[in-house]
């Protein structure tokens, strides 16, 4: 669908899983009709939307992993954030990257966080805790033009996971999304942001690079290309983080280059308008890389 006509076919794409619904609710008209081309045109909609979605209603075994991530918009009206620090230290992560954040509840977190995740970064509004050292870390500009205020909402840092392997570990929040009477599914902020943090993502040359953030989109939304054109996850489609009342799409992510996202889940909900998405991450053998990929 083109997005010639206020976007739609971006906006679509947000809830996609969720066309399924047509289904159930066109088949009794289609019997009513008595109507062979209806029946059977709704029986390819079925195979179609099974083949594409089943996958992910089936009972996943256990994953092989080398790392547990979580990402949380955390909300900048989040009134506990002692209690959303305990839910995310439940899930047992070694890298944990956080939105949304305000002086206030950043002193807590990093009370909270303090003995098993030592190693942090906070970079305006976002934010990475790890359990292993970051040698290196520095601002993303991922500001749009149009934005002129104070606005800082990307990290990139390099996390030493041991002494022969670095990862490029970037925590971003991409602009919010509208849906305007004026203009439709308005995401152009979005997607500019969008396009920056792909270039940054291009030109990055280690080996190994791990994506966590609010994007604002979900993985087939097309104005998020820049960024999942390069970068992949896992394949659950019903996990939903947002918003955390009645979830309807998964517009946090953890996506990787180099590594393998094999599988999210939600966790519990905190006072944030947003589920945490934990993941589980694949890295690949060292045998054949250099001791330290340089930037």
């Amino acid at each position: 669908m083109p997005n010639s006509l206020g976007n739609l076919g971006s906006l679509i794409e947000n809830f996609l899983p969720w066309l399924g619904l047509a289904i159930p609710i066109l088949l009794p008209l289609g019997v009513l009709r008595r109507s062979a081309t209806a029946l059977l045109a709704l029986l390819a909609a079925a195979a179609v939307w099974a083949a594409q979605y089943g996958p992910s209603l089936l009972p996943q075994g256990s994953v092989e992993h080398d790392l547990t991530v979580v990402q949380h918009n955390v909300s900048d009206e989040n009134d506990n954030p002692s209690a959303t620090a305990r839910t995310i230290i439940d899930a047992g992560p070694d890298l944990i990257a956080l939105e949304e954040l305000t002086g206030p509840a950043v002193a807590v977190y990093k009370a909270t966080f303090r003995s098993r995740y030592p190693h942090h970064a906070v970079m305006g509004t976002v934010g990475l805790w790890s359990r292993y050292p970051l040698v290196e870390t520095e601002v993303m500009d991922i500001r749009p033009r149009a934005i002129q205020r104070d606005w800082s909402r990307g990290l990139r840092a390099t996390v030493r996971i041991d002494p022969r392997r670095d990862i490029a570990v970037y925590v971003a929040h991409l602009p919010s999304v509208r849906i305007r009477p004026s203009n439709g599914f308005d995401a152009q902020w979005r997607d500019e942001s969008a396009a920056l943090l792909g270039d940054a993502i291009t030109a990055d040359k280690t080996a190994h690079v791990l994506l966590m953030g609010d994007l604002n989109g979900t993985t087939k939304d097309r104005g998020l290309s820049p960024i999942t054109s390069q970068l992949s996850s896992s394949d659950e489609e019903f996990e939903f983080s947002w918003p955390r009342a009645f979830p309807v799409a998964r517009i946090d992510q953890v996506m990787g280059r180099g590594t393998t996202v094999t599988e999210v889940w939600t966790l519990p909900a905190t006072g944030s308008d947003h589920l945490p998405l934990a993941a589980h991450i694949k890295l690949p053998g060292l045998s054949d890389e250099p001791a330290v990929t340089q930037r």
